[in-house]
């Protein structure tokens, strides 16, 4: 199997593994109402969440190199489609709360940071951003394919409760028929060190290189700025709403957009101009981090309040458009800089870590200085951080393309 189909069933996998997490996204209103679950107890489990993946992927520092990524990742999907099988009996809320922290174990410390390790591996540097871009872009078809099976379902089972478990139900087959797959065409690691000692040590010396890595550390952080910004596309729909006075029919297809459509554009067109036009996926981000927050500068002198709704609409799509396509090949620096293939789990996992740390603060920033200043003002603020992160993250990736550069120059004068 080529890599090119080994990358469909990957994407495969990526797309279905979060879709019972998500569950709210379509069960939102039978949670409350069949399984009586709270607004605050819906909202509670992703804080349970949010906590075992962020500890969580310290751990996956160790286990994404220690073992194999053909044990991992079925691993991962096997143990969420569990969780879905009892969150099919629609369990008791504390019942509940442990599926959630399971899921976060199994889906973002097992399975996520060996999922980017086995992408990473299936190409050559020169592929990095297409790799990436194309699982992006086909997580979000899987994630409408999948969603909206799941909405069939739940209508096709008569709605309420019974729906709503043939629906995680639905979920749960996906997942596990994911897994099943997965393990069949991924290949097996050649893990280092036939002792487990001398195992242990090998992945411990990994962890150390990464730790110690400039490189990784700026790739890091790249990441962490375009996330940064990223988490404040969520707040142009309010934006449109209440400054553009969006009719609430348009509300719900520019999500589908924002969320979706950008998403599978975006990721391709990401991939193909990292690799083939910028020729660096770091050089890529410098310049695309620049183009963000010169476009949010002048999107913030424009006359809003007197402009089309559809003007508006495109111009927030056009901006969103450039995140997204940073947001599809964020990770593929991890290979550029030249960090060992042997601890590409390691690298990956240090990269979800920082990268990801912006949606512990950001959402939150950006709800108190809507809440806090009224109106433009509001918004203009949040604006201006995203402008911040944004140049931020010029400046790192800019520092990283030129440490990248001697660093070629300086193997190719070692060669000569």
């Amino acid at each position: 199997m080529n890599k090119w189909a080994r990358l469909c069933f990957l994407i495969l996998g990526g797309g279905t593994i979060f879709k019972l997490s998500s569950m709210k996204d379509v069960f939102y209103v039978p949670m409350q109402s069949d399984w009586g679950l709270t607004n605050t107890q819906i909202g509670l489990s992703f804080t349970v969440y949010t906590i075992v993946q962020t500890t969580g992927l310290f751990l996956s520092l160790y286990i994404a190199d220690r073992y194999s990524k053909k044990i991992l990742l079925p691993f991962g999907l096997i143990g969420v489609g569990l969780c879905g099988l009892y969150l099919s009996t629609l369990p008791s809320f504390t019942g509940y709360l442990i599926c959630f922290a399971a899921m976060a174990f199994f889906a973002d410390v097992v399975y996520w940071p060996v999922l980017l390790k086995a992408v990473r591996l299936l190409g050559t540097q020169e592929e990095q951003g297409r790799m990436f871009g194309f699982l992006e872009a086909g997580r979000g078809v899987v994630d409408v394919i999948v969603a909206s099976g799941a909405l069939f379902v739940f209508v096709h089972f008569g709605e309420g409760k019974a729906g709503m478990q043939a629906g995680l139900m639905y979920y749960t087959v996906i997942t596990l028929i994911a897994g099943v797959i997965t393990w069949f065409i991924v290949d097996d690691d050649q893990v280092k060190g036939g002792e487990k000692s001398s195992a242990n040590m090998e992945v411990l010396k990994g962890i150390k290189h990464i730790l110690s890595s400039a490189n990784v550390w700026l790739a890091a952080f790249g990441i962490f700025f375009v996330y940064a910004a990223y988490c404040g596309l969520t707040y142009f729909i309010p934006f449109l709403k209440d400054i553009y006075m969006l009719p609430v029919a348009l509300v719900g297809a520019y999500g589908i957009i924002n969320q979706y459509a950008l998403k599978m554009v975006g990721g391709p067109i990401g991939g193909y101009l990292a690799d083939k036009v910028a020729k660096s996926p770091t050089v890529y981000l410098k310049w695309t981090f620049l183009i963000a927050a010169i476009a949010m500068i002048i999107f913030m002198q424009l006359p809003h309040q007197s402009m089309n709704v559809y003007i508006g609409m495109v111009a927030t799509l056009g901006f969103g458009a450039i995140i997204f396509s940073q947001r599809a090949i964020f990770f593929a620096p991890m290979d550029e800089i030249g960090t060992p293939r042997e601890y590409a789990g390691s690298a990956m996992a240090f990269g979800c870590i920082i990268g990801y740390m912006p949606a512990m603060f950001a959402y939150t920033l950006y709800g108190w200085l809507l809440d806090t200043h009224t109106g433009i003002t509001g918004y203009n603020y949040v604006f201006s951080v995203m402008i911040a992160f944004s140049l931020m993250g010029f400046v790192c990736s800019t520092v990283l393309a030129k440490r990248i550069k001697k660093q070629k120059l300086t193997a190719v004068a070692a060669t000569a």
